[in-house]
């Protein structure tokens, strides 16, 4: 399941090159990752209401184009590995035109007691397993 989050580039998240600076880019796949979680029906603040957190671990991102002030981001965000305790999120980010700004994955671990911590199943949603066939 891809699910897309759409946002515009703010100011202060141009740099004096007048782009997006890099760092920024992993703002905008938190939030996307948040919004991921939200849409699939993952309920975030119940886990950690049941003392679990999903840290991320792992990311492998690549910038490929820059994104300026004003433009329209959209971020598509799918599952492409669920272990016990860990998993991998796979993110693009485009622009309106379809170009790819950048294009990450994320690893994530379940942590409870600040070790790591097998999901419990009522967690475990349709969304945050991968689909088969997905190429990942």
């Amino acid at each position: 399941m891809v699910c897309s989050t759409t946002f515009s580039v703010r100011p202060y998240e141009c740099d004096s090159y007048r782009h997006v600076n890099n760092a920024v880019y992993l703002n905008y796949l938190e939030y996307a990752r948040m919004d991921f979680l939200r849409q699939i029906g993952f309920r975030y603040g119940a886990l950690v209401d049941a003392g679990y957190y999903l840290y991320v671990t792992h990311v492998d991102i690549y910038y490929k184009a820059s994104a300026y002030l004003d433009d329209t981001l959209c971020i598509e965000t799918e599952s492409v590995k669920l272990g016990a305790v860990s998993g991998t999120m796979h993110q693009t980010i485009k622009k309106e035109d379809g170009s790819i700004c950048a294009e990450a994955d994320v690893t994530w671990a379940s942590v409870k007691e600040g070790k790591p911590s097998r999901i419990p199943q009522e967690f475990i949603v349709p969304g945050l397993k991968p689909e088969s066939g997905s190429g990942r």
